[in-house]
């Protein structure tokens, strides 16, 4: 097992040198040895999530990436927001008295005008949705993002990675496993994550009688995308995490907040953990590592 562990990761770091000799934080990630910390849309624990003030925060408590999600407005841009209504993390509902109001239905001058902080707390109050590109920009000039794709087809966001000179500095994710297959066909270098347990197989059929676990069927179409990432809930096995592995993949966990769930993670080798609270994860994985000091 650690034979073929180490193999798949010196692959890896073989690769995180594209041929101008570019450094490709993405491949350094998955190739790691050690437990990543994920921060959960930001540092979401402390501040609005989705907003660049989590992002900031994400990233001066060390996390290794600093996850988010985006949906296109009705213009066509790309905003950082995980509903697909604007309802819950801002003051849309007051702003316009209407309720469900799709980002999908509003321009992103209008989503932008919106007060995605004062729901939060008041000190936020003002802070807006940020645009894809603003987002990258900040997060790319000191850490590395973990994007989510909520709604939109590959070619937008390998079109805007592309043009920023992103790929494989950034990690891209996705619930719709038939839109990493497409990705990975368009892009085929980008570092993927599958995240699961998905709502259609990569086929676009439903996966009719699957179980939520984490098990070979789940790993057999995985590995149909192109990811290179199991990113999966909590309901993962010591046997899972290793079929994985022996498969060349990493295996994530989300959206992990407490200590005995992180160390329970921890023993079976799972990967990275994405969290709501980043400093936390790091406090616990630093007293794992004083608990094996003789």
């Amino acid at each position: 097992m650690l034979k073929v562990v180490s193999a798949v990761s010196l692959s890896f770091a073989t690769l995180n040198m594209n041929a101008l000799g570019e450094n490709l934080p993405a491949l350094d990630l998955i190739a790691s040895q050690r437990p990543l910390v994920v921060g959960h849309r930001g540092y979401c624990r402390v501040a609005p999530e989705n907003t660049l003030p989590s992002f900031r925060l994400a990233l001066a408590a060390g996390a290794d990436l600093v996850e988010l999600d985006y949906h296109h407005t009705k213009d066509g841009k790309m905003v950082v927001i995980h509903d697909a209504d604007l309802d819950r993390t801002t003051d849309a509902t007051n702003r316009w008295a209407e309720k469900k109001i799709k980002v999908a239905t509003r321009t992103a001058a209008e989503i932008q005008s919106l007060d995605a902080g004062g729901w939060f707390a008041p000190k936020y109050a003002g802070t807006p949705i940020p645009l894809l590109t603003d987002a990258l920009d900040m997060i790319q000039a000191s850490g590395v993002t973990l994007i989510e794709r909520k709604a939109g087809a590959p070619p937008d966001c390998i079109r805007l990675l592309r043009d920023k000179g992103l790929i494989n500095k950034v990690i891209v994710q996705a619930f719709d496993w038939e839109y990493l297959r497409t990705f990975h066909e368009m892009e085929p270098e980008q570092v993927l994550g599958a995240l699961g347990p998905p709502a259609h197989l990569s086929n676009g059929n439903k996966p009719m009688g699957m179980a939520k676990e984490l098990s070979p069927a789940w790993l057999d179409e995985l590995q149909k995308t192109g990811a290179k990432i199991a990113v999966w809930n909590d309901r993962v096995s010591p046997e899972a995490v290793q079929q994985a592995h022996q498969r060349g993949l990493k295996v994530w966990v989300y959206t992990i907040n407490e200590p005995a769930a992180a160390n329970k993670l921890l023993d079976m080798g799972v990967d990275g953990l994405i969290t709501d609270n980043t400093a936390l994860m790091w406090k616990t994985i630093a007293l794992r590592a004083l608990a094996r000091k003789p």
